[in-house]
């Protein structure tokens, strides 16, 4: 008895107790809700289970990454509406990285005009719902003129309410060997730019960095299209009919989509940045100046990378919004795996395999990209010696 109320008083057993008995509980509420739900199906005659991925899903999605037909699984539908989630979310990640940071700089120019305009910009993008930025760019997109009268926006690239069409290359054996060249350009581009950190902080001489990396990511694939026989031919696109045939296309729902959540995240990242850079002290900017550098140079080797260090965190909060809320796809017709899911329950009748197939994905698209953040965080981390 005397062990067992020691053992009690020592903080390290008890917070293992605690902890366990937390668990019991979490793990027995979730026991009753399972439990609860799968017995309320039965008594409703609800067939439960994942067998309907293998059946023949019966509907056409209007835009897929990959070939698939109305006779295809549910199964290769829900990837379908998977690619098209990563996809959106993947380029709205980086158009709203590279708007933010630009209005997030804009908003501390000294320039009155361009200060302006980007307060402008933050405050009303910020306070406007993304609903209703959707809606607004999807019904500017069917609002552009039909293919016969398609706005030519550059050579063979065709602007209308069908979205854009643009030319595309040919298929040819050489591609591949090409972009084994230029996957094996971008491993020593980064190789030389590991190796002159390394070379700067050793001697303290500078490193012709830029154009020893642009040689080595160009020069491997150059010469691997040379070799090839310089394939080079286009598949241009061509109106025949109501609509453009050949080249590539990029719908307005995708567009739509792409540009509401760009312009709408991009107005919270530029706050971050903003509050990033002002985090740094100005005595930084001051040492920059004493040595000679330039507002640019100051500003890129040697504020930004110190305000890596408060941007990251919150940044990854904005990345993980922006995937979720692609899901409002479904408001403008975009078919991503919100919107496929949906049709899936619609027409199975199984709402909680296909509710609980979405919030499994969801949590590992949010884990995965929590976990990248996190490791990049640690690498732009001030490390004192």
């Amino acid at each position: 008895m005397s062990n067992l109320i020691q053992a009690l008083n020592s903080a390290r057993v008890r917070g293992w107790l605690y902890q366990g008995l937390f668990l019991a509980g979490i793990l027995a509420v979730a026991w009753y809700l399972v439990s609860n739900t799968l017995t309320n199906l039965a008594n409703r005659g609800v067939a439960t289970g994942l067998g309907f991925l293998g059946r023949e899903a019966g509907f056409e999605i209007g835009e897929s990454l990959l070939s698939y037909s109305a006779s295809d699984t549910y199964l290769k539908a829900l990837v379908v509406g998977l690619l098209n989630t990563l996809s959106v979310s993947a380029a709205g990640v980086v158009l709203a990285t590279v708007l933010g940071v630009l209005i997030g700089i804009a908003r501390l120019s000294s320039n009155w005009m361009v200060n302006r305009f980007a307060t402008l910009y933050v405050e009303t993008i910020r306070n406007v719902p993304l609903l209703l930025q959707l809606v607004v760019w999807y019904t500017i997109m069917n609002r552009l003129p039909s293919p016969r009268e398609a706005m030519e926006v550059l050579p063979h690239v065709f602007l209308s309410n069908r979205g854009m069409k643009f030319p595309v290359l040919a298929e040819h054996a050489g591609h591949g060997w090409i972009l084994l060249a230029l996957l094996a350009g971008i491993a020593a581009a980064i190789g030389i730019v590991r190796y002159s950190r390394r070379h700067r902080e050793a001697t303290g001489k500078p490193f012709p960095t830029l154009p020893a990396a642009v040689a080595a990511l160009l020069l491997p694939p150059a010469a691997m299209f040379i070799a090839t026989g310089a394939p080079l031919a286009f598949d241009v696109p061509v109106l025949a009919g109501f609509n453009f045939e050949g080249g590539g296309a990029i719908t307005p729902e995708f567009t739509a989509l792409l540009i509401g959540l760009s312009v709408y995240t991009a107005g919270f990242i530029a706050e971050i940045v903003r509050s990033g850079i002002l985090a740094v002290p100005h005595g930084q900017t001051e040492a920059g100046l004493a040595l000679g550098l330039s507002p640019g140079h100051i500003l890129r080797l040697v504020i930004l990378p110190q305000a890596l260090r408060v941007i990251v965190p919150p940044l990854t909060s904005q990345y993980l919004n922006l995937t979720k809320n692609s899901s409002l796809a479904v408001a403008i017709g975009y078919p991503d795996l919100v919107s496929v899911s949906n049709t899936s329950a619609n027409q199975t009748g199984q709402v909680v395999e296909a509710v609980a197939m979405m919030m499994v994905v969801y949590l590992i698209i949010s884990l995965s990209i929590s976990g990248f953040m996190n490791w990049y965080n640690r690498r732009v981390a001030l490390v004192t010696r």
